[in-house]
């Protein structure tokens, strides 16, 4: 537990996974203020007074916490003498200390006493599960694109014939003039995952997955020409 002063009236204290696991307390708990985690706040404090003086008695708390990852977290604690003045004040009291931006924002708490404080890591555990699952998917690419090579004309109908009414995804169809070879250019477009999945798997089965890249595709375009844009498969599959 490593424990900061920031000021007179501001400390900051990190608690790692390794110190909840030395007092057998899981990050949860602190959400329903179990005797374990309100044991683990007192004795925070009392490191904080017996390093820095910094004494709390019957003085309201702000606290700013910061999750750090699902067992890790930072919380950031002020002394609040004006609780009246907290709207206008508590913006300026930590202007030296904002958090990187790909940390989750500091989520605050109204003063309370100690123990209080404790309970309101229910709605922290909440938004940082909610944080976590927004991370993946904004990590998650919007489109999956894959490209294939087919020896004849005849193997490229076969795919479209079987994923006829099935892919409606974006894809584009070349001839390679070296080799004249087919080349298939698949999006997963609005599919899911699973979806382009089978997609790809059973293009596999009539042709050979070559490598993507955007540079590929825009030589095939400036040098081969497209043959059929857009909806390659759906066009081939109507004939």
């Amino acid at each position: 537990m490593k424990i900061e002063k920031v000021n007179e009236n501001q400390i900051r204290c990190t608690l790692t996974r390794e110190d909840l696991a030395d007092r057998q307390i899981k990050l949860s708990e602190l959400a329903y203020g179990s005797d374990k985690a309100k044991s683990l706040f007192r004795d925070m404090m009392q490191q904080a007074s017996n390093e820095f003086g910094f004494e709390a008695n019957d003085i309201p708390l702000m606290v700013e916490a910061i999750p750090i990852s699902a067992e890790s977290i930072i919380l950031v604690i002020t002394k609040v003498e004006y609780p009246e003045e907290l709207d206008t004040r508590f913006s300026k009291f930590s202007e030296e200390d904002e958090a990187p931006d790909e940390m989750v924002p500091k989520q605050v708490m109204p003063p309370q006493g100690a123990d209080d404080i404790l309970g309101w890591f229910k709605k922290l555990a909440k938004d940082q599960k909610e944080a976590n699952e927004k991370k993946v998917e904004d990590k998650e690419p919007t489109d999956l694109v894959k490209l294939f090579t087919f020896k004849n004309l005849g193997q490229v109908r076969g795919v479209a014939q079987v994923l006829s009414g099935y892919y409606n995804g974006q894809n584009d169809l070349y001839k390679e003039s070296k080799t004249n070879e087919f080349v298939l250019v698949l999006h997963k477009s609005e599919h899911t995952p699973q979806e382009f999945n089978k997609v790809c798997n059973i293009a596999c089965e009539y042709g050979t997955q070559r490598r993507y890249s955007k540079a590929t595709e825009a030589h095939f375009m400036e040098h081969e020409g497209v043959l059929i844009k857009d909806s390659a498969l759906q066009t081939i599959a109507k004939l």
